[in-house]
């Protein structure tokens, strides 16, 4: 009887777990700065809001809703700070006509010039301070949030075009799809007829000719869109967005009413999406190149070498520029300069061996 007794007892306390469990459940409306079939949006998914889900023990769901839902694109950022909505996924640079320093965070231009890559980005990011100035960056922009960094992406292929470009007065004949912010309008500094527009904008643009060459991203997030449908020369290497990283803004009176619990969940979960998501790219973008190169025509190029020279030289202007102008701007920026001076040496030299025997090795598959 004794045995009977807990067990009926353990099962009520169950029960009286699940109903606390069940009325404290919290389902967050999260809406992305993209279309629904997005390789961003399933990864956002995959790698980060399902995993909270499981760590909080269902305390914590998510609706991912597509841009547009609630407000336009633009918009998202000011509607997660105002409360209309709990979260979004978005990148930072996209903020970066409201803070300069934006752009550092979401896709530092030309790897602030230094040299940075992604991997040295995170680096920065997680054992260098970064992450600290990035807290900063909400208080220095008014905003109630709270970020975290999900998804390495880049390094972002320079893009899609109608015909075979040789040379940046090639280039200047076509308008171009490119990131709102900074690394855009460094495109324009040196002359391209830059149009800034969301990613599912891009295909019907192409297609309506309101712009005849695009860049989105990498391999299998541009199939997705389905460039290779509208055009057939593709370029790989690009300095625009070498570093690009999205991100997950949650409102950030919101996450202070978080237990410590899920507020743990949520920052394990952006660490592990880290790695899963860069895991992911690597692979995915291999495949997806071989899939346009073998089956649906695209042609891959080489850039044109005075593309890196211009690029470079209008970044690097653009951010001295900005650090002279801004001084929470200058603040990140030197700490990028002062990571860079230490990490970049070693890092860049390091991968020379791996990078030349990668060559070698694409060269024999010719």
């Amino acid at each position: 009887m004794k045995k009977f007794l807990k067990i009926i007892l353990g099962s009520v306390i169950i029960l009286g777990f699940m109903t606390v469990s069940a009325k404290a459940a919290k389902t967050l409306k999260c809406q992305t700065v993209l279309n629904a079939k997005s390789d961003e949006a399933r990864l956002l998914k995959e790698e980060f809001t399902d995993r909270v889900t499981e760590l909080t023990g269902g305390s914590l769901n998510f609706e991912i809703m597509p841009a547009g839902t609630v407000v336009g694109g633009k918009e998202t950022l000011d509607a997660i700070d105002k409360g209309l909505i709990d979260c979004g996924f978005a990148w930072t640079h996209y903020w970066s006509g409201e803070h300069p320093a934006a752009m550092l965070f979401g896709s530092p231009v030309a790897g602030g010039g230094v040299g940075i890559d992604n991997l040295a980005f995170l680096s920065w990011f997680n054992a260098a301070g970064g992450k600290e100035l990035y807290e900063q960056l909400w208080d220095e922009m008014g905003r109630d949030i709270k970020g975290f960094m999900l998804q390495p992406v880049g390094p972002e292929a320079l893009g899609w075009f109608k015909e075979p470009i040789t040379s940046m007065e090639d280039f200047r004949k076509y308008r171009f799809r490119t990131p709102p912010g900074i690394p855009g309008q460094t495109y324009k500094d040196i002359g391209i007829a830059s149009v800034a527009m969301g990613g599912g904008d891009i295909l019907p643009a192409l297609e309506a000719g309101t712009i005849d060459a695009a860049e989105w991203c990498c391999p299998k997030p541009d199939s997705v869109f389905g460039f290779q449908k509208v055009l057939k020369h593709y370029y790989l290497q690009g300095l625009h967005q070498v570093v690009v990283n999205a991100d997950f803004y949650m409102n950030g009176t919101l996450y202070d009413s978080l237990t410590d619990h899920e507020k743990a969940s949520l920052q394990v979960a952006a660490d592990a999406s880290l790695m899963l998501t860069l895991s992911d790219r690597i692979y995915e973008n291999g495949k997806a190149l071989r899939m346009l190169t073998e089956e649906a025509g695209v042609i891959l190029h080489d850039t044109p070498t005075d593309y890196f020279s211009e690029y470079m030289a209008a970044a690097l202007a653009t951010l001295n520029k900005n650090a002279e102008e801004n001084e929470f701007f200058n603040e990140v920026y030197t700490s990028m300069k002062e990571f860079a001076d230490i990490a970049v040496p070693f890092w860049s030299g390091a991968q020379m061996s791996n990078a030349k025997l990668g060559m070698a090795h694409a060269a024999t598959l010719k």
